[in-house]
């Protein structure tokens, strides 16, 4: 098991970059925010069949974080999430310090309209323009030629997506299938919020997410399976919940309130555990 090579500046992971694209080798980009688990570790070697190559960057990117959030409180734990690279044969960990992403005067903000909008770009409307913003960065910065995303935060995969395309971004975006415990909850870092009765509680989201889905496309109504849903967590101790609908997988516009009609569909959930937001999603059909 090899340690990756860890750098703190652009300019460090330049130069391995173009020493191994002078090789011919082909470089994959994993972006974290660190607090890495098996879902992260999973993309990591998704990356490695798509690459030669694999970066992965640990940053905690204040910029999609509002006032109120738990920016400060984010897990952080470097020489674990290390430890974790090294077993998935990452070759490259970019953890730069604040002001190397952002230097003083920084002043751009890239805002990706239409499918950032809904959904987490309605209850976090700071989020997406720091997602986007710092994402791009990440490309310009590695020059990678493949990058990895989990398919867990399916808004923000979908985003990237519309950015690196509006922007012509040479890069090639890969989805990476959501990591799930046994018992069916998605992996997240945030998991590590959640107390023994609250974790215990949280199997109610993926079952209420399968079974909506189920019923969506079995025929049912949209609007019918969503207000099931959004009963189902309420009664499972859930305190909020922030939205529960069924969107078009592609631009996540609107579907419903009736039957699916063929359209390629997404369910889409956020709720509040105790003072945890779990956010989840899954394809209908």
């Amino acid at each position: 098991m090899t340690r990756p090579i860890i750098v703190r500046t652009i300019a460090e992971m330049r130069q391995h970059v173009r020493a191994w694209k002078a090789s011919g080798e082909r470089v994959a980009l994993v972006p974290t925010m660190g607090a890495l688990h098996e879902g992260h570790l999973s993309l990591i070697r998704l990356a490695r069949s798509h690459a030669d190559r694999v970066i992965a960057s640990i940053f905690v990117n204040p910029k999609q974080f509002a006032p109120h959030e738990d920016f400060d409180a984010y897990p952080r734990g470097e020489a674990a999430d290390v430890e974790k690279l090294a077993s998935a044969d990452c070759d490259l960990l970019f953890a730069p310090a604040g002001p190397e992403m952002y230097a003083p005067g920084f002043s751009t903000l890239i805002s990706v309209s239409g499918v950032s909008e809904p959904l987490e770009g309605a209850a976090r409307p700071q989020f997406f323009g720091g997602v986007a913003t710092v994402v791009a960065k990440l490309f310009i910065q590695s020059q990678a030629d493949v990058a990895v995303f989990g398919e867990k935060d399916y808004q923000q995969l979908q985003v990237v997506r519309r950015m690196a395309r509006d922007l012509d971004i040479p890069i090639e975006i890969v989805g990476g299938p959501t990591a799930r415990a046994e018992d069916g909850l998605a992996l997240s870092s945030r998991n590590a919020y959640l107390s023994a009765e609250e974790r215990a509680a949280a199997t109610a989201l993926p079952t209420a997410m399968r079974t909506a889905a189920a019923a969506v496309a079995s025929g049912g109504r949209i609007d019918d399976a969503e207000a099931a849903a959004v009963a189902a967590l309420t009664a499972a101790g859930f305190r909020q919940v922030d939205y529960v609908e069924v969107r078009e997988a592609g631009d996540l516009s609107r579907l419903g309130p009736g039957p699916i009609d063929g359209a390629e569909g997404r369910i889409l959930v956020a709720a509040w555990l105790g003072k945890t937001r779990l956010i989840d999603n899954m394809a209908i059909g």
